[in-house]
């Protein structure tokens, strides 16, 4: 059978469930291995993320900042073996690697949990709070630049929607199976589980490794599947001499800096409104459901459409629109309920528009940068950005100045973030219209973002 130039084999037609997507026949299987991959990547860490909420809030929100001072110190040591390895082994070896270097750790934290006594199990609880906020940003961070590899731009922003909502079903799903037994079955249970998750991953990488003509032209199997070479501080170098670099960071930046102003203002409301730690995990895993499953709803119904209609220029914006208001909200309605509304609009505006937009400006780099300094903005200057929300709400909580100058602080952010988003979608469309040279369709390398 042949469509539009591609043969297609009939186990590659477009199966009933997706033929309102827009899905091509030839990119099919590679589509199901993604959604499938990080359905299994993402129900892992919504498993444990209530978890991790609970011993975070557990010893009052002093200990917040100290954790994500940990969290970053742990992030900055992990990226210099990490682009090591990265340089060293061909990603069929590389990611398998990475996603088995934390399987290691889920076992040895189920093993702790079972052997330790209650009065030995509070510095488990920071260690794992840590632990799991290096976790989710690695293991989400190296699919989405195996597929930004895989697939060309254009087919980016077809598709990286639906693989969004395979990340948002697993997120229903892993978040679900904590709110339901979060007071029934045994932590170094849902350990175990998210091991067994991680490890399906593993197996779908595998399969994904088979898909090398679905990138764009020039990509040849070779070049996906060889070492990417280079230094081990290259992606770091990159992002200092690259404007394009420099600014996803700053999107990244003021992202990660309003959301940890928003997950501290709700963490101290929820420690004063909840007593016992399974109402605190109950509530956590209620909100991350209900988010999920809004979320799920707008990728499967609405991205694509409002992607392929406005471009990632105005998608990547409508976060920071979102974000102004619901600060300035805040000021005149400073109570749960408003937080709590706020908060699950800003996430599921993050999940279903900013996100997927965002993974579409790393299709136009260079196989280098898109795994090393994606990696290294996607954890060091994510975690950067949460430092800097953390530290800013303790000097406001030392001050007693914490809700009337949140507002203050964050909405300007948001309005330097909005300009920040509208330079970022006009430059992608300038080098995508620049991206090869004229002779033989090759990427070229040099080229200055």
């Amino acid at each position: 059978m042949l469509i539009s130039g591609v043969n297609v084999k009939k186990e590659d037609r477009v199966p009933f469930w997706l033929r309102l997507t827009p899905v091509r026949p030839e990119e099919v299987q590679a589509l199901i291995w993604c959604m499938t991959y990080i359905f299994c990547v993402l129900s892992a860490y919504y498993v444990l993320r209530p978890i991790r909420d609970t011993f975070g809030i557990d010893g009052g929100l002093h200990n917040l900042q100290w954790l994500f001072t940990a969290t970053l110190l742990a992030i900055l040591a992990l990226n210099i073996p990490f682009a090591a390895l990265s340089r060293k082994f061909p990603r069929k070896r590389f990611i398998p690697l990475v996603y088995r270097f934390f399987i290691s750790h889920l076992l040895i934290f189920a093993v702790l949990k079972f052997t330790l006594a209650a009065s030995q199990q509070v510095w488990l609880g920071r260690v794992f709070f840590v632990w799991l906020s290096v976790f989710n940003l690695y293991v989400v961070s190296v699919f989405w630049s195996l597929v930004s590899d895989i697939f060309s731009r254009e087919r980016a922003t077809r598709l990286f929607a639906m693989m969004a909502a395979g990340a948002t079903l697993g997120a229903i799903i892993g978040s679900a199976t904590t709110a339901l037994l979060a007071q029934h079955l045994n932590t170094y249970g849902l350990f175990v589980l998210a091991a067994l998750l991680l490890e399906c991953a593993v197996a779908c990488v595998h399969r994904l490794n088979g898909f090398t003509h679905l990138a764009e032209p020039g990509e040849a199997q070779e070049q996906q599947n060889r070492p990417l070479g280079g230094g081990t501080f290259s992606g770091i170098a990159r992002i200092f001499t690259s404007p394009y670099l420099l600014n996803i960071c700053l999107y990244m930046l003021f992202y990660s800096i309003t959301s940890t102003l928003i997950y501290f203002r709700q963490a101290d409301l929820v420690r004063h409104l909840f007593q016992t730690d399974s109402d605190r995990t109950a509530f956590f895993a209620t909100t991350d459901l209900i988010v999920n499953v809004l979320t799920l709803l707008t990728q499967l119904f609405i991205t694509s459409r409002v992607m392929s209609r406005y471009g990632t220029r105005w998608v990547l914006s409508l976060l920071p629109v979102i974000t102004v208001l619901g600060f300035a909200s805040l000021a005149y309605w400073p109570l749960l309920w408003s937080v709590v509304i706020f908060s699950i609009l800003r996430r599921v505006s993050n999940f279903a528009f900013a996100r997927p937009a965002r993974e579409v400006l790393f299709t136009v780099l260079n196989r280098e940068d898109k795994y090393k300094a994606k990696n290294v903005i996607d954890t060091a200057v994510y975690r950067a950005g949460d430092q800097v929300g953390a530290w800013s709400w303790a000097m406001m909580s030392a001050a007693g100045l914490t809700g009337s100058l949140l507002a203050s602080f964050a909405i300007p952010l948001s309005l330097a973030w909005l300009f920040n988003s509208q330079w970022l979608g006009r430059r992608q469309n300038k080098l995508d219209e620049h991206r090869f040279e004229q002779h033989g369709g090759k990427l070229n390398e040099n080229s200055h973002y």
